[in-house]
């Protein structure tokens, strides 16, 4: 085992807070993660973990080392690709974390194509509503949608996801199509919620002078998914309100129906988060492109005020 190999190994135990599932990741025996780590220590000199009985945590040289280690790796496989016979290709694996429905409706089938340009190249897709931990949990990136506030992440800005307020026909022929703010008063709102227990946030509605507001509307469902959350006005349980590039195909075949495009709530972020590093490999970069190419057709430009990290 090399340098690299231990360095790799230290990396793994280091985001997922213990041997064992550093070991499960790999597919190696607990005992070589652990031998590997302990003689990586030996060589450096210093201690990069605190070992418990429940977990592991990073010393104060551990951290430093764990930032220098995904740039020394990063480098070594830029490095180590130069001498291949065919060094534009992409190897090795990138994981990557969106919601369900941006994986099954937008990326799920372009990806094919994506992976037959790029034969050496994995893909491990964490795909649903979940707020993963970035580092902790090796991803490379993650789309996320909507307000993101996390200093240890670079932030790329995508573009703006249009919302819409949509219903079934079903629903709409029970109750009626709304056509002005005051007509709500006698629907209902299907709720989202991030954790049960929160109050609802209501309708959400543009001002006329700027901004929006929120209207308490009344709901017999609440869910904490987006698949459900779309998925109980499929099946005529009360208005949504989405991002349009969720709900794209059941709008144009009719399953849904937009209502009071007027009053359409504020659009939300869309936004690429990965890891800070100082040298960032190629195959993350190459498959971070192609997710921006991908989610732009359905995404409205951002405003040039917003800057490149938050």
């Amino acid at each position: 085992m090399d340098q690299l190999d231990q360095y790799r190994i230290f990396l793994r135990v280091a985001e997922l807070g213990g041997f064992s599932r550093a070991a499960a990741a790999l597919g190696l025996p607990k005992a070589s993660v652990s031998t590997a780590v302990r003689r990586l220590e030996a060589a450096l000199g210093a201690q990069l973990l605190h070992r418990t009985t429940r977990r592991v945590q990073l010393t104060r040289e551990g951290a430093l080392f764990l930032e220098r280690c995904r740039d020394l790796l990063g480098e070594a496989e830029e490095l180590q690709a130069l001498f291949r016979e065919e060094p534009a290709l992409l190897r090795g694996r990138v994981r990557v974390g969106m919601s369900g429905s941006m994986a099954a409706r937008l990326v799920m089938p372009r990806l094919g194509a994506f992976l037959q340009a790029h034969p050496g190249l994995e893909i491990e897709l964490g795909a649903g509503e979940r707020r993963v931990d970035v580092v902790r949990e090796g991803y490379d990136c993650v789309v996320r949608t909507g307000a993101v506030v996390d200093p240890s992440l670079v932030a790329r800005p995508l573009g703006l996801a249009p919302v819409v307020n949509c219903a079934s026909p079903d629903y709409l022929r029970r109750h009626g199509t709304p056509r002005a703010l005051d007509e709500l008063a006698g629907h209902r709102l299907v709720h989202f919620a991030g954790s049960f227990g929160q109050r609802p946030a209501g309708f959400e509605y543009p001002l006329p002078g700027g901004g929006y507001a929120s209207l308490e509307m009344a709901g017999a469902v609440t869910v904490d998914g987006g698949e459900a959350y779309t998925g109980a006005a499929l099946a005529g349980l009360g208005l949504i309100q989405v991002p349009r590039l969720g709900v794209a195909a059941a709008l144009a075949d009719g399953r849904l129906v937009e209502v009071l495009p007027q009053l359409a709530p504020e659009p939300m972020p869309v936004t690429l988060l990965y890891p800070q590093q100082r040298h960032l490999p190629r195959r993350v970069r190459e498959v971070m492109d192609w997710l921006a190419q991908v989610l732009a057709p359905h995404l409205s430009p951002w405003p040039s005020a917003v800057g490149s990290s938050l």
